[in-house]
């Protein structure tokens, strides 16, 4: 190996990155990890990404529903597939957790296109007429019981609502099933969180008690783990562009909910149709093994006829 390709990657290896730059995202990285490492996931999860055609040209935002704990493998399939298809140009930027931006973890993240998630850089993503992924729902989202796998859960967050207003971006949702069946979370551990004073210290807002592969039931997100062989399925819905944009439909509380009722009916209706459409995931051997064991029965039990998500109908288990 040349001594000055040697000395370049050490020097990669061991950069620090101001997660608030939008220059840092290295195509030679994203290319590389396209070529070699997401072939190996779509055989490894029998990924299929559909709907890629849908996307418009120009800024946008991607709003994806937060899945698989720490891993977020549909992130990753996501991501290769749109830059196979459709170049850098439509790939987005992520807004991610300080943990990972301002750790060592930045060194993997930051060039594949990670920002710290914030307002500020939001806002001039959308300006610089690039687009963004968001994922409302968040780590409670990606933490959520297994038992809640097939349901959008946002939460109360509106921000990424009031951004699209106001910057009049196109919002594209982007749907995955199967990518939350990639560990088996029995708690989100909220009780944990509010008891640590994590909510404050860390901005966390679940603590997850889960059980993967080789670590077993665990506490907190587990180590780097070998995730369950679930089938992944992910697709793109067709772009939403609200009636009303701007300021003043920004500070219109009331049309903010509406225009997040909208976004999180549209996508739970996608959701309950690809879980109602899935054959067979190699998860259902595993899950069953364990649910016949010592785990609660609640774990995995369908929700209650009279508890409806937000599309009005009962989620598919």
């Amino acid at each position: 190996m040349p001594i000055a390709t040697l000395r370049a990657g050490l020097q990669r290896l061991f950069q620090t990155y101001d997660p608030d730059r939008l220059d840092n995202r290295s195509t030679g990285l994203i290319q590389a990890f396209t070529r070699h490492v997401a072939p190996q996931l779509r055989g490894y999860f029998k990924a299929r990404v559909t709907g890629l055609e849908r996307i418009p040209t120009g800024k946008g935002m991607y709003v994806g529903n937060h899945n698989g704990g720490a891993l977020m493998p549909d992130a990753y399939l996501f991501g290769s597939s749109l830059f196979d298809e459709r170049g850098i140009d439509d790939l987005p930027f992520v807004l991610a957790h300080d943990i990972v931006v301002r750790s060592p973890l930045q060194r993997l993240f930051v060039p594949l296109g990670a920002l710290r998630a914030c307002p500020d850089n939001a806002r001039r993503v959308c300006q610089e007429g690039k687009k963004l992924i968001v994922y409302p729902g968040g780590d409670a989202e990606a933490m959520r019981p297994f038992r809640d796998r097939n349901r959008i859960v946002f939460g109360e967050r509106r921000g990424y609502i009031r951004l699209a207003l106001r910057e009049d971006v196109p919002i594209i949702p982007v749907v995955a099933h199967g990518a939350h069946n990639t560990a088996i979370i029995v708690d989100d551990g909220k009780w944990i969180v509010r008891k640590l004073g994590l909510d404050r210290t860390l901005r966390l807002k679940a603590w997850p008690i889960t059980i993967s592969f080789p670590w077993g039931l665990t506490l907190g997100p587990p180590p780097a783990y070998v995730p369950y062989p679930a089938t992944i399925t992910i697709e793109v819905l067709d772009a939403i562009r609200f009636e009303r944009r701007g300021e003043h439909a920004a500070a219109d509380r009331e049309y903010v909910d509406q225009c997040h009722q909208q976004v999180v009916h549209t996508m739970q209706r996608a959701l309950d149709r690809l879980a109602g459409t899935a054959s067979g995931s190699r998860l259902t051997d595993v899950a069953a093994r364990v649910r016949s064991s010592w785990l609660p029965r609640r774990v995995f039990r369908r929700q209650p006829e009279n508890v409806r998500n937000v599309s009005g109908r009962s989620a598919a288990s």
